[in-house]
């Protein structure tokens, strides 16, 4: 059973979260052969003052 843990900046839709876990799932259903209800995604979503790029917060720039 494939896990997939995708890490992103909130702010996001439901609608763009439906999505990338429908083309998520799909891509590894294809890739891995697991069947698509197998497969399991997490979506993280972290503030921009929890992730930093070059030394400095997103919520700093």
């Amino acid at each position: 059973m494939p896990y997939v843990t995708v890490k992103m900046l909130e702010g996001r839709t439901d609608d763009q979260k439906r999505a990338l876990v429908e083309k998520v799932t799909e891509a590894v259903s294809e890739t891995t052969g697991a069947p698509e209800e197998k497969v399991v995604v997490f979506i993280e979503e972290m503030t921009p003052n929890h992730y930093a790029s070059g030394g400095k917060r997103l919520s700093d720039q």
